[in-house]
């Protein structure tokens, strides 16, 4: 999990970088939006490279940080590590940032978002900044297509190893945006065991980081 989590992070920080900042995140503000779970962890893990790499990067909390699941609990402790972590609040969400991360909600969605969770998508939705989602766009059912009150409006929608099946319907673009696909390392017994092969071709021969279309 912990190895899954990083490559999901690394993907999302190069994707951010190269088709959102311009090739060069230098002096670049992002505000990650994070839950408790994968998806928050992730999303920390981009933080952690963007850092590295010369950007500032402001953590919004759904939830209390001391909520957060253990793996992810752990990707926050290293970042706390190598730089001072501003977190911020709904009202500090505004047009001053290059790029918003969503991390805030996974495909284990269970009804509408609430809380804090809720509130953070709602206030992103409200400014003028991209929104790259990582997985799924918060408050968006992978499965069923449906986007619940609030999802967020991706402008790009980074998804992990396979793309969900509700996310494929031209219905959902306003949501997903552009759909990029991403992998993590998994192996080929993975596909073999959700029954893809021999008809599964893998997408990740020239690059780690492909983008979909609706009729892939």
């Amino acid at each position: 999990l912990y190895q899954m989590m990083e490559n999901a992070g690394l993907q999302l920080a190069n994707l951010a970088r190269d088709v959102f900042l311009g090739g060069d995140v230098s002096d670049k503000r992002i505000g990650v939006l994070v839950g408790t779970g994968g998806n928050a962890g992730g999303a920390l893990v981009a933080a952690r490279r963007l850092t590295s790499w010369g950007a500032s990067c402001d953590i919004g909390f759904g939830r209390d940080a001391d909520a957060l699941a253990p793996v992810p609990r752990k990707q926050f402790e290293i970042l706390d590590k190598i730089t001072t972590i501003n977190p911020i609040n709904v009202e500090d969400l505004d047009d001053r940032y290059d790029l918003i991360l969503d991390g805030l909600i996974g495909y284990s969605l269970n009804g509408d978002p609430r809380g804090g969770m809720r509130d953070f998508i709602v206030a992103a939705n409200l400014i003028n900044v991209p929104v790259l989602s990582l997985d799924v766009p918060s408050g968006f059912d992978g499965e069923l297509g449906v986007p619940r009150t609030p999802t967020i409006k991706a402008t790009a929608t980074l998804t992990i190893a396979l793309p969900k099946i509700g996310m494929m319907h031209p219905s959902v673009a306003t949501n997903v945006g552009r759909l990029f696909c991403a992998d993590i390392s998994c192996p080929p017994s993975v596909y073999e065991q959700l029954g893809l092969q021999p008809d599964y071709q893998n997408p990740f021969a020239k690059s780690p980081i492909v983008e979909l279309r609706a009729d892939y």
